[in-house]
């Protein structure tokens, strides 16, 4: 039973994908779309709920994107199509959080001002 256990632990460590893993990549998250925000025309968020409220809902979005049709939101890893998605589910997250607006054109600066800071800062934001 112990032995099962440390495997466990083990598999999560190495997949990282623990609690306190999770919270730190919602903390870089945030941080890079404060930033993202505060540097875009046309891109706003009011107030820190609607910023942590953001973060998380375009980690699921980058998920769930990810996981139906194999394209990961990244801007510069995985070239115009990655940085269109980006773009989308930026823009997108506006109909899920109260808060949060973003114009078209905010959303492709944005997903631009996203790539370049989430290069700049360590860790995985989305």
């Amino acid at each position: 039973m112990a032995e099962r256990e440390r495997n466990n632990e083990g598999r999560q460590a190495e997949s990282g994908w623990n609690i306190g893993s999770i919270v730190i990549r919602l903390i870089v998250a945030a941080v890079v779309l404060g930033i993202t925000a505060f540097l875009t025309p046309g891109f706003s968020i009011d107030g820190i709920w609607a910023l942590i409220i953001g973060a998380i809902v375009l980690a699921v979005l980058d998920y769930l994107v990810a996981k139906l049709i194999g394209v990961e939101a990244s801007p510069f890893g995985k070239g115009i199509v990655g940085f269109i998605t980006a773009a989308v589910i930026i823009y997108a997250t506006q109909y899920f959080v109260a808060g949060f607006n973003v114009t078209i054109w905010g959303a492709i600066i944005g997903a631009l001002i996203f790539g370049i800071v989430d290069a700049i800062i360590p860790g995985q934001a989305m």
